[in-house]
C-alpha cells in the first residue's frame, strides 16, 4: 500500500483553451498562418517532487502555454514506494503526459530538472522533431560518484543511504524531496544513464542548459558530457552562479523561468 501524496508534491496540469474566434479569422485569411499553440512539459529530478517545479510551471501558465507537471512514480510520497519503481516507470509517465500534451498543441517543447533533464533527453532521443525544444537544468546523464558502481551489490545489503535532496542556496527555501535515497531505484536510474548517454547524438532539437557554477550534486562534466555529444545546433548554455543544484527554486529561478519562456517564444516563432 502506498503512501499518501505529500501536501505540495501534488502533480500540476493546466491547459489554454482553443480560441474559436482565432480559429474563424484564420480560416478566413488562408495565407495567414495560425500562431502555433505552445505545450510544455516539466520533469522533475530524482527522489524529488512537482513541488521543486511548481514555480517555474506557474510562469510558463502566465506566459500563455499549457502545462504538464507530472508525478513520477514512487515520488512524492514515501522512499519505500520508491523503491519498487523504475527508470522504465518514471519514463512511461512523462512519455504518457508528452502525448496528452502533443494531442492538444501545436508545438511541445521539454524542460528537466536533474533526472528530468534526463528524461527529457530520453523523450528528445526517441520522438525527434515531435519535440519542438529542450529547456535542461543541471540534467544528469553519468555517476558522479565512485561508490555509484557498488550499487549493484550495496542494494542487496542496505535499502538506502542518506537522500541529496534540498541542495538550495537560498534561505527558507526547502525541496520537498526525500531523505533517503532507495538504493534499488538508483540502480535503476544508472540503467537509464547508460540508455542516454548511448543515443545522445539522436537529439536534434534546440537545447537551452543551464547549470549551476557549484552544484554538489551533479558535476559540471555532466552538461559538458550533453553538449559534446548532441547533434543540436541551436544550442545555449548558461552558468547559474548564485544557485545550487535544486536551482529552480534558489537565488537564479527567475534566469531559468525567463530564459525559458524567451527561448520557447523565439524557437516556437511567437514573437515578443
Amino acid at each position: 500500500m502506498t503512501a499518501p501524496v505529500l501536501p505540495g508534491a501534488e502533480p500540476f496540469s493546466h491547459d489554454v483553451p482553443a480560441d474559436p474566434a482565432a480559429d474563424q479569422a484564420t480560416s478566413a485569411t488562408a495565407d495567414t498562418p495560425a500562431t502555433p499553440r505552445v505545450g510544455v512539459l516539466l520533469c522533475h529530478g530524482f527522489t524529488g517532487s512537482p513541488q521543486s517545479m511548481r514555480p517555474w510551471a506557474e510562469h510558463l501558465v502566465a506566459a500563455g502555454f499549457g502545462v504538464r507537471l507530472p508525478r513520477l512514480p514512487g515520488h512524492g510520497t514515501d522512499w519505500h514506494d520508491m523503491q519498487v519503481t523504475t527508470w522504465a516507470d518514471w519514463y512511461a509517465e512523462v512519455d504518457r503526459a508528452f502525448h496528452e500534451l502533443q494531442a492538444g498543441y501545436d508545438a511541445v517543447f521539454v524542460m528537466g530538472l536533474s533526472m528530468g533533464g534526463t528524461l527529457a533527453l530520453r523523450l528528445a532521443e526517441r520522438h525527434g522533431a515531435d519535440i519542438a525544444g529542450l529547456v535542461l537544468v543541471n540534467a544528469s546523464v553519468k555517476p558522479d560518484k565512485a561508490v555509484i558502481k557498488l550499487v549493484p551489490v550495496l542494494k542487496h545489503l542496505v535499502p538506502s543511504v542518506p537522500g541529496i535532496g534540498n541542495a538550495i542556496n537560498k534561505k527558507g527555501v526547502s525541496e520537498l524531496a526525500y531523505d533517503r535515497v532507495p538504493l534499488r531505484a538508483l540502480d535503476s536510474f544508472a540503467g537509464g544513464w547508460r540508455t542516454v548517454q548511448t543515443d545522445l547524438p539522436k537529439v536534434t532539437q534546440p537545447t537551452l542548459l543551464f547549470r549551476s557554477g557549484k552544484d554538489p550534486v551533479v558535476h559540471p562534466s555532466n552538461s559538458a558530457l550533453i553538449l559534446s555529444r548532441i547533434s543540436s545546433t541551436d544550442v545555449t548554455e548558461q552558468v547559474l552562479e548564485k544557485s545550487s543544484h535544486v536551482a529552480t527554486l534558489d537565488h537564479d529561478a527567475d534566469q531559468i523561468y525567463a530564459g525559458s519562456v524567451e527561448f520557447v517564444r523565439r524557437v516556437a516563432g511567437l514573437g515578443n
